[in-house]
């Protein structure tokens, strides 16, 4: 059977998903220390650097939707970003991230919620930073960028840098990149076999549905890179995939739609796709 066939009720499918997540984010926990130390000299990866360099010159309040163990919001803080709030959805991760942002004195908060929708107010970020991991986790895109549209400013972004859609077909052998019989570009959902495990469901957007859904919200599309580096490799884990053959990630800029009434101006330096 291919992914994306299971019977099961969507609700039984995320509640399921919130609980694998739960469970696993115990490992922020168990590697505190660790990633402590990580925090202390976070960076941002290099296209996030090229791409929001401007903007976080400018010293922007961002928020951060499903913001797991919170590494990136301290290297957002680091980056120039005036204040960081993270949204996710297990105890643990929150607790844990908060725990590591006051102790290093960063203005980051972390609020326990599932999203959509976003518990702030309306234009109260100018920035939405998400993916590593985020969108996967989404069964309604649609819901999601309209939140990301209302808590926008004027002038406000939305940065997404997350694993390719085409990611899950990829298999990890070393000898040969092949495609995996079990899954498809186009299910809509499949069982998760790398982390959390544990049963969670993900679900499977193509990057047409995505760069949609960011469009028909209201966002004007700036950039869409795509890259053949994954965002996370596990711990001595080799693959052909990986070897610069495939798509691993995607990044993705856009902004408030100037041409949308009541919209301000896009911030200064964002580059445009030719």
């Amino acid at each position: 059977m291919i992914d994306g066939d299971a019977p099961d009720h969507p609700d039984t499918r995320e509640d399921r998903t919130r609980q694998a997540w739960e469970e696993a984010s115990g490992k922020h926990v168990r590697e505190y220390d660790a990633l402590l130390a990580e925090a202390r000299g976070a960076r941002l990866l290099p296209v996030e650097e090229e791409l929001l360099g401007p903007l976080l010159a400018r010293r922007p309040d961002v928020l951060h939707p499903q913001s797991g163990h919170g590494i990136d919001d301290i290297a957002l803080i680091a980056a120039g970003a005036r204040s960081v709030v993270g949204l996710d959805y297990s105890a643990t991760a929150v607790g844990a991230a908060q725990q590591r942002a006051d102790e290093l004195g960063r203005p980051c908060r972390y609020l326990l919620t599932q999203v959509p929708p976003f518990p702030v107010d309306t234009a109260s970020a100018d920035l939405v930073y998400t993916g590593k991991g985020a969108l996967i986790w989404l069964p309604d895109l649609d819901t999601w960028a309209a939140e990301v549209v209302r808590v926008l400013r004027p002038g406000g972004h939305l940065f997404v840098h997350e694993a390719h859609p085409a990611v899950p077909l990829w298999s990890w052998d070393e000898d040969e990149a092949r495609i995996r019989p079990d899954r498809s570009y186009f299910a809509r959902t499949h069982v998760n076999d790398t982390f959390p495990a544990l049963g969670a469901v993900e679900h499977q957007h193509t990057l047409a549905e995505i760069v949609m859904a960011v469009t028909r919200a209201g966002l004007q599309l700036l950039e869409l890179l795509e890259h053949p580096e994954p965002f996370w490799r596990p711990v001595g884990a080799r693959a052909q995939a990986w070897e610069g053959r495939l798509p691993n990630s995607f990044t993705l800029l856009a902004s408030v739609d100037v041409t949308r009434p009541g919209a301000g101006p896009v911030s200064p330096g964002a580059r445009t796709s030719a």
